[in-house]
């Protein structure tokens, strides 16, 4: 089968397809049409149907689940770190404290249905936002159309050396709230595709993550194109962060984070109720 296949335009994601886009590894005949967008734009083109395949956001899948099934593999979860909250002043620092500043604020943020929204919105409320595209977010409260930038890809490790400071890391409050880790994003695959199908395709880019863990050096060499102010280091330590066990499989761990973001979602009225995660095993 030919598949239109959507992933974002970051390090991680490209170190995750590179055996599959260098041909390294067997397709079993199957054709992938690689489609690089940011990621509300890949949620936007899943809630349509669009994508055979794609990265999406998780706070998306809830939106989605009737469509689409999650792969076990290619998952982007924050362990004790995740998208960040940046500003030009100086915030405050007890975490009570931030929500009211936040709540005087407006906050730029990369798109409704991605879940650092989803995560903001389960720390501070009903805030004020407005969306600018992910990688333009620096410079949209540089120039005073935000006073703080909600910051996801490679952002999470530049913003100091853009002038920034952390006002909260959401991935952290998670992992303190919950004990696990912030489940940001995942692949998910077409329903109406046939289930042996969804299980090769499964094991393709199951192979693919593996294949660039192996050979890391080589992945990295292919990501750096898309590793916008970050050098080799900063762009290998980037991909360590969201290239790990639970991209590999979610585990039990990794599936209850999904399902906890979601019903705590859900008990507050964020995203619609008895979602129930879908996985191709």
């Amino acid at each position: 089968m030919e598949f239109l296949l959507g992933h974002s335009p970051d390090p991680d994601d490209a170190f995750m397809f590179y055996a599959l886009a260098q041909h390294k590894i067997d397709t079993k005949g199957h054709r992938f049409e690689h489609i690089l967008q940011d990621i509300e734009t890949l949620n936007q083109r899943a809630l349509r149907g669009e994508l055979h395949i794609s990265a999406v956001s998780i706070h998306a899948y809830a939106y989605l689940a009737d469509r689409y099934a999650l792969l076990p593999s290619g998952a982007s979860m924050g362990d004790g770190y995740g998208p960040i909250l940046v500003t030009l002043e100086e915030p405050p620092r007890n975490p009570e404290r931030i929500r009211d500043w936040l709540q005087t604020k407006r906050i730029a943020i990369p798109g409704a249905k991605t879940s650092a929204y989803l995560a903001l919105r389960l720390f501070a409320g009903n805030v004020t936002t407005v969306t600018i595209p992910f990688d333009q977010i620096f410079s949209s409260v540089k120039e005073g159309k935000a006073d703080v930038g909600l910051i996801i890809h490679e952002g999470q490790i530049t913003y100091a050396g853009e002038g920034f400071r952390l006002a909260a890391d959401l991935g952290e409050w998670w992992k303190s709230l919950t004990g696990l880790p912030l489940p940001l994003g995942g692949n998910v695959i077409r329903k109406d595709i046939p289930r042996e199908i969804q299980k090769e395709v499964s094991e393709i880019l199951k192979q693919s993550i593996d294949y660039g863990l192996k050979h890391r050096s080589a992945g990295v060499e292919h990501s750096m194109p898309l590793a916008r102010g970050l050098d080799r280091e900063g762009a290998d330590r980037f991909i360590g962060m969201y290239v790990n066990d639970f991209t590999r499989d979610y585990g039990p761990v990794g599936k209850r984070a999904i399902e906890e973001f979601l019903q705590r979602a859900a008990l507050k009225d964020l995203i619609p109720g008895n979602i129930q995660p879908e996985f191709v095993e």
